[in-house]
Formats: C-alpha cells, structure tokens, sequence
C-alpha cells in the first residue's frame, strides 16, 4: 500500500486501519472521511449543540489517532468508534449538568427573574398583612396547606358554598392591596 496511489473506494474498513498504523497521510485522511459523518450524527444524536458536537468530533478523532494501536480486531473499527463518540458525549452531557455556562446576559437575566420573585412574594405577604384575620386562614388553608373546600368548612364549621364565596371575597380584597388601589382591608371585617 505504501508509495502507490491507492483507490480508497475499493478498501475496507479494515485496511485502512492497517494502513493508518503503517503511518500513511492518505489512510488517515480516507479514515475521518468515512466516519466524520458518523461521528457527527452520533453527536447531534446526543442532542448536543453545534459547538459541543464539533468538540466531540475533534476529541474523538484525537483519541483514535492515540489509540488506534490498541484496537483489537481492525474490522472492529466503526463499533469502537461509535463507541467511543456516544461515550464523549454522555461525558459532554454530564458536565453541561454539573457546570452549566451561562454568558453574562444569560446569567443576569435569572438573577432578575429570581429578584422579581421575591419582590413578588414579598408584595403578597405583606397585602396578607392588610387583611382580616379570617381572610388571612382561609387563604393560608386553600392555597398554601392546599386543603379541600370541605376540609375547610368541616374545620371552621361552614358549608362547602360558603367557603368558596369567601375564598373568592379574600381573594379580590388580597388582590386589590397588592395592587394597591385601595387601603388596608377592615381588621374587623369578617372574610
């Protein structure tokens, strides 16, 4: 094989392998055309982005360039390769969970939207304040010990109806001193 031209079309997997472990240029150049694009759907299989299926394709050609002596059986080359490329990009996936990279807008832009939730929750515990004791229980026992219309009326001795009216009363009142249109809800006004 070596110092004459060869007709890569005619040679099998196999015999390129030999041929890349002679050291021949050509044979490494036939080796990435025929499994860059396997190795590259494999990658993008992954799910992976553009950038990282690049990544993966560079570091598993790299690795078969430094590891292709240790392959077994030369006809075994494409299982190991696919082998290899699905086991850098689980290593790929993995790390993306691990240290996931933010660019600077990215990561202020959570910072914002975690900032505006506590503002937000704030605003509402302290329009909570401003209601009725009543209207404070009910509240707390519908949508934050997620009881039951009927829980509810057994435990404070009402009928079910009633406590959805009241629910929605608490609720419009809630509604309006969070918004602030108008001022604290009566202490003594019943929910």
């Amino acid at each position: 094989m070596t110092g004459t031209a060869m007709d890569w079309a005619t040679v099998s997997d196999a015999e390129v392998v030999r041929a890349c472990r002679d050291g021949e240029d050509a044979a490494w150049r036939e080796l990435v055309e025929r499994f860059s694009r396997y190795v590259f759907a494999i990658a993008r299989a992954h799910r992976l982005g553009e950038s990282d299926a690049e990544d993966v394709f560079q570091e598993t050609f790299a690795r078969i360039y430094e590891h292709l002596g240790k392959l077994r059986s030369d006809e075994a080359v494409r299982p190991w390769i696919g082998q290899l490329t699905r086991r850098l990009c689980i290593d790929r996936l993995r790390a993306a969970v691990r240290d996931p990279v933010l660019d600077d807008a990215q990561e202020q832009g959570e910072v914002d939207r975690r900032l505006t939730a506590v503002d937000e929750a704030v605003s509402v515990h302290e329009a909570l304040r401003t209601l009725s004791a009543d209207c404070r229980e009910i509240l707390d026992r519908f949508f934050c010990r997620d009881q039951s219309y009927n829980t509810i009326g057994e435990l404070l001795d009402l009928p079910p109806g009633t406590i959805a009216s009241r629910i929605s009363r608490c609720l419009g009142r809630l509604r309006s001193a969070y918004e602030g249109r108008s001022g604290p809800a009566s202490a003594s006004g019943e929910a």
